[in-house]
């Protein structure tokens, strides 16, 4: 989520990480930052401190009281007692403007990296801002929720573990199987036809697509 002002900064950064695959949340009324926060659940926030109606260090106090999402600080002022304040107001990272991006994208990289690389692995799976919690088999877009059964949600984690790739229907009737029960091609059918029809009610369409002759992807 980047909390900008300035509309050619918040231009030139939200395009710059959209070229790094990023999914970028511009804020553009900053009236309740917290309230945007806790509707989409960003899993970064680069933070400007001179905002109108409340400044940065404030919004950053109300978000920490919620969460732990890392967040870098963006500003133009760049003295100590700045520096301090962010890192002692609970933020994770402090850059001056003007900036290189490069150096930006380098600390995204590395605060995505530090706080997620093990705990999505374990906990959940997220593409196309569509997250798959894997310890209570339910998937959830933008805020909303959808409940998966066992084998919607089997199917759905062996295509987001393999996003952007071909999954044949033969691996996928594989990895249903339970108990060695045969779990037969309309089975599957079935399954992923609920699944398209969850993840389009959550507001994201075409997420799985069909590869004639190969079987399905999720694009």
């Amino acid at each position: 989520m980047l909390v900008e002002d300035d509309a050619d900064i918040r231009a030139i950064v939200a395009a710059t990480l959209r070229k790094w695959q990023y999914d970028v949340f511009e804020l553009t009324a900053f009236e309740d930052v917290k309230r945007e926060f806790e509707a989409r659940r960003p899993h970064l926030i680069l933070l400007d401190i001179n905002l109108p109606v409340y400044d940065g260090f404030y919004w950053c106090r109300q978000i920490r009281g919620v969460s732990n999402v890392p967040i870098i600080f963006l500003s133009s002022r760049g003295g100590n007692m700045d520096i301090v304040m962010a890192i002692h107001m609970g933020g994770d990272d402090f850059v001056q403007k003007p900036f290189e991006l490069e150096i930006l994208v380098a600390k995204v990289n590395a605060l995505l990296r530090r706080n997620y690389t093990y705990q999505e692995e374990s906990l959940q799976l997220v593409h196309r801002g569509l997250r798959l919690n894997l310890s209570n088999s339910s998937v959830d877009y933008e805020g909303r929720t959808a409940e998966l059964s066992r084998n919607e949600f089997i199917v759905l984690g062996v295509l987001m573990r393999k996003a952007g790739t071909i999954v044949s229907r033969d691996d996928l009737m594989q990895a249903l199987w339970r108990d060695d029960q045969f779990i037969d091609d309309n089975t599957l059918t079935v399954n992923v036809n609920r699944l398209r029809r969850k993840i389009a009610e959550l507001g994201l369409d075409g997420f799985i697509a069909t590869r004639k002759g190969m079987g399905y992807i999720a694009e």
